[in-house]
């Protein structure tokens, strides 16, 4: 399946989203005292969509997509790796290998992206491996993993961050922004957001070879006023200040810096802090990896829905989704060249970029048209 990304594009971005998908077997499933005619394929539960939780008798199939580097020039979103696993098997741990034969062959990993049904996993199982592999992760977080986690010499383990335990109560209850929030509800969250980063301990060391690194607190950073730390309060008073600091101090408070080991936020730890605006604009680059399978599964195009092949066995539907994966690619690339040539063109005529046609009208378009 590499053979088919060009040379030009292999190194246009490092940066990989992941997710899984359901793919109906041929056969139907077994009947009370009977096998399937597929005994590889199992029952399982659809991921997403309209159908989400509806069971299916297939394989999960999973998918890494390359996608552009945050504030980089726009790439071809071309499947790099595949993975096609009966559904009795968890997709997630079963992928990192995959990463990792990614990397022995000269693959960059930069950025991963993926949802909340990786970061859920067992550290050791999805977050970890991939940190080790030199990835960056850009994930939701579960319902489940959300809000405070206990305390690290002292200092707040929330979604992901060590925080000074000083921090407002109130600031920990921030959610995720919702799809249809408007611009004044998406102001005030990210304000919100800007104001907890103020108490978040601040790194100030990359990972070393066994995965420990240094924080600072964020007084000695110059984010905020603590009377703990008499320097800090000679800054403005635009910064936020510390209103009763612990009686006893604890470690990251009576020291300026201290050192995280590995385990502390294995599984929440990520690139930026959840759910901040960084977050959101980062994390929406993920939905490459779902255009991946909706190209697949067009019915006007590749359709590999139920019935496009009549062959069964993981080895057997695995070769025939390569050759699909394949063909999408090359598609891909053609729409993409020819797409950078149209634009180059324009730009040597001075004319603007070329946008998205409009596809639909509006009420307003309606009632404003002549009879």
């Amino acid at each position: 399946m590499e053979e088919s990304v060009p040379a030009s594009h292999k190194d246009a971005s490092s940066s990989l989203a992941i997710d899984w998908s359901d793919h109906e077997s041929f056969a139907r499933p077994p009947l009370a005292n009977q096998e399937s005619a597929d005994p590889e394929a199992s029952w399982g539960h659809r991921s997403a969509g309209a159908t989400k939780g509806e069971l299916f008798f297939g394989y999960f199939l999973q998918a890494a997509t390359m996608v552009l580097d945050e504030h980089g020039p726009e790439v071809c979103e071309l499947v790099r790796r595949m993975l096609l696993t009966t559904c009795s098997l968890d997709p997630v741990p079963a992928f990192v290998p995959v990463l990792e034969r990614f990397c022995a062959s000269g693959g960059a990993l930069g950025d991963v992206l993926n949802d909340s049904g990786y970061s859920h996993r067992r550290p050791e199982h999805w977050a970890l491996p991939v940190r080790r592999l030199g990835g960056r992760l850009v994930m939701d977080l579960h319902p489940h993993d959300r809000g405070t986690r206990g305390t690290f010499e002292g200092s707040i383990c929330f979604n992901g961050n060590l925080y000074c335990p000083a921090t407002p109560v109130a600031l920990f209850g921030i959610e995720p922004l919702g799809r249809g929030a408007g611009a004044e509800q998406t102001q005030a969250h990210d304000a919100r957001s800007s104001e907890l980063a103020r108490y978040k301990l601040g790194r100030i060391s990359a990972d070393d070879s066994d995965g420990f690194h240094r924080v600072i607190c964020p007084a000695e950073m110059g984010k905020l006023r603590c009377p703990t730390k008499p320097a800090s309060l000679s800054l403005g008073f635009d910064r936020p200040q510390v209103g009763r600091p612990p009686v006893e101090l604890p470690k990251c408070c009576s020291q300026a810096t201290i050192t995280v080991p590995p385990e502390v936020n294995a599984k929440t730890a990520q690139k930026h802090d959840y759910p901040s605006k960084a977050h959101r604009q980062s994390y929406a680059r993920r939905t490459a990896v779902e255009r991946s399978y909706s190209t697949l599964k067009d019915p006007a195009s590749t359709d590999t829905t139920r019935g496009w092949c009549r062959v069964m066995g993981l080895p057997a539907v695995t070769l025939m989704l390569v050759c699909a994966v394949v063909v999408r690619n090359f598609r891909v690339v053609d729409a993409f060249e020819e797409r950078q040539r149209e634009q180059e063109r324009r730009l040597a005529a001075e004319l603007p970029p070329k946008t998205r046609r409009r596809r639909r009208k509006t009420i307003e378009d309606l009632v404003s048209s002549p009879p």
